[in-house]
């Protein structure tokens, strides 16, 4: 239990024993946690400047209703020697001030610290690390981007249900205007013939109404549902099924269509390997020339985000790092948390990811 993610109850299943019984006396006794020398302060921050490394990650989770900030080694793996310290909340000052603790020699040979689009992180990390590169993970930077066809799309999911309920009521009224209509006329004309009725049947007055559908056989309302996941993909990723969806969903909504088209073009810009940061820079100024010609809004604020931070995403083309270590750390954390059903005690659940992961 000090070297795995581990609960008390599964061990007892496994051997026999009381997981409870057993989860009490690895608590108080054979686990070390009340002379642990952090322990005064575990649910507030915790330090391991000994696991401090030149590069970095910087990540926030949740953990008992509140927000965490772990810091931790991309030279740990995952494993040992992986977290270097946490802080709760997410105040600039309060983390600096943690942070700072860190001997001042660690801090200043930190060459590279990757995190997401956040301020905070960025404000911490140009505080505490004055020499450190901050590299913005290039999924998040791409993710940004990828927003503006999902806004996109909502709009036009909102615009065509609104349609389609102006249809329902249209066709409501035009039933209950038949209905009077024959009522009328079977008042004027009284039924004076045998046999058959002739004519045209009449639409029933309970008859079902029945939204349009596409080439595709689907609904303008399932296109944009059925399409959610598929624009965040490129289109030599899609299936025969998604690619006949797709020509669908861009002849009707052209918006959609220069959406993604931008979106996949700025996705290529990470995904050649051959860039450096200049040459990738020019690149990223030619997208920035493709949005400037675009009328969506929507991909002009993304546009904007990715300028704020200009130099920090193009980081990522001197070593290609991303923010992954510190993603792949707070999925262990999550499942750690899930198998012990929620965090009772926080101060014992953070000496335990110290033990695992400390």
């Amino acid at each position: 239990m000090d070297s795995n993610p581990v609960t008390a109850r599964s061990l007892g299943k496994t051997y026999f024993v009381n997981g409870d019984n057993l989860e009490r006396s690895y608590k108080h006794v054979l686990s070390g946690f009340s002379q642990w020398e952090q322990l005064a302060h575990a649910e507030d921050w915790a330090l391991l400047a000994e696991n401090m490394g030149t590069h970095l990650s910087i990540d926030e989770t949740s953990i008992d209703h509140e927000v965490y900030v772990f810091l931790t080694n991309k030279d740990g793996h995952g494993k040992k020697k992986t977290l270097v310290a946490y802080v709760k909340g997410l105040k600039v000052a309060d983390i600096v001030e943690i942070l700072m603790k860190i001997p001042e020699s660690l801090r200043l040979a930190v060459v590279e610290v990757t995190m997401d689009h956040s301020d905070v992180m960025h404000a911490v990390v140009s505080k505490v690390f004055p020499n450190a590169r901050i590299t913005i993970d290039c999924f998040h930077s791409v993710q940004i981007v990828g927003d503006a066809p999902e806004e996109i799309r909502m709009q036009c999911k909102r615009e065509a249900v609104k349609e389609e309920k102006k249809e329902k009521t249209a066709f409501k009224k035009r039933l209950l205007g038949n209905a009077k209509q024959r009522k009328r006329y079977a008042e004027k004309h009284p039924r004076n013939y045998k046999g058959r009725k002739r004519g045209r049947k009449p639409m029933r007055a309970n008859a079902k109404y029945v939204p349009t559908t596409l080439s595709n056989g689907d609904t303008p309302i399932d296109l944009l549902r059925k399409c959610r996941n598929m624009l965040l993909q490129s289109g030599e990723k899609w299936t025969d099924k998604q690619k006949e969806r797709a020509t669908v969903l861009f002849e009707k909504y052209p918006k959609i269509k220069e959406a993604h088209s931008l979106l996949c073009s700025f996705r290529a810009i990470f995904k050649n390997k051959t860039l450096t940061p200049a040459t990738a820079k020019i690149e990223l100024h030619k997208w920035y020339d493709k949005v400037s010609k675009s009328s969506l809004r929507e991909v002009k604020a993304a546009r904007d985000t990715i300028k704020l931070k200009e130099e920090e995403v193009l980081n990522y083309f001197v070593e290609f790092s991303t923010n992954a270590s510190a993603e792949s750390f707070n999925s262990k954390v999550k499942n750690f948390r899930a198998q012990l059903h929620g965090v009772i005690d926080v101060k014992f659940f953070m000496y335990r990811l110290c033990c695992i992961w400390g």
